[in-house]
């Protein structure tokens, strides 16, 4: 059963840091790009980030350039978020979610074109 599962959310300070974790399973993750996204409470869901799946091509939306990081681990099934300096506005569930291809750029960074998700993880940044 094809799956992809968010962990590492949590409550943190602003200003502090975390990672968050893809796992995938039922399929091989090295084949596909991969997106995060995440959706804040009474807003669309908004694309943050995708790698390819060498992670020779990295892109990030402007609310996270400099702050966020993605990566990922083929061996390991894994693709991660290290999400740094965070602030109140980055409150919301993340999620990650599996392109139809190899690659992904900021402009394929829509609902529509990614066809597998996780279930989210909750990220908190109190003000």
């Amino acid at each position: 059963q094809l799956q992809l599962v968010e962990s590492g959310g949590g409550l943190v300070a602003p200003g502090g840091s975390l990672r968050l974790s893809c796992a995938a399973s039922g399929f091989t993750l090295g084949n596909f790009a991969i997106g995060w996204f995440r959706q804040a409470p009474g807003k669309e869901r908004e694309g943050l980030s995708c790698i390819s799946t060498s992670g020779s091509s990295r892109n990030y939306a402007d609310s996270v350039k400099g702050r966020f990081t993605i990566s990922r681990d083929n061996a390991k099934n894994t693709v991660y978020l290290q999400m740094n300096s965070l602030k109140p506005e980055d409150t919301a569930v993340y999620y990650c979610a599996r392109s139809p291809g190899q690659y992904c750029t900021m402009s394929t960074m829509r609902e529509t074109y990614f066809g597998y998700w996780g279930q989210g993880t909750q990220v908190t940044v109190p003000s």
